[in-house]
């Protein structure tokens, strides 16, 4: 797959150097799990901490579904 380059705010969660979209949305999910930001009750809602909420646009709670499309908004 050809390398990804996250910009500055998605760089703050996986890290500044291009890799694969695939390796990208591993590292994505690695960070929720550390930082527990999956919802408790509803498994599929990701909560936002601060550096989440930069990539999700402002947003305090986002579905798995639609974080994917605003992760990649932040690849170039």
């Amino acid at each position: 797959m050809k390398p990804m380059q996250p910009d500055d705010k998605l760089a703050a969660i996986v890290g500044n150097k291009a890799m694969p979209r695939s390796e990208i949305t591993k590292k994505v999910w690695d960070y929720i799990k550390k930082h527990g930001l999956q919802d408790k009750k509803k498994r599929t809602q990701i909560n936002a901490d601060d550096n989440m909420r930069a990539v999700f646009g402002g947003k305090s709670q986002v579905s798995m579904f639609e974080m994917t499309k605003l992760v990649n908004q932040h690849m170039k």
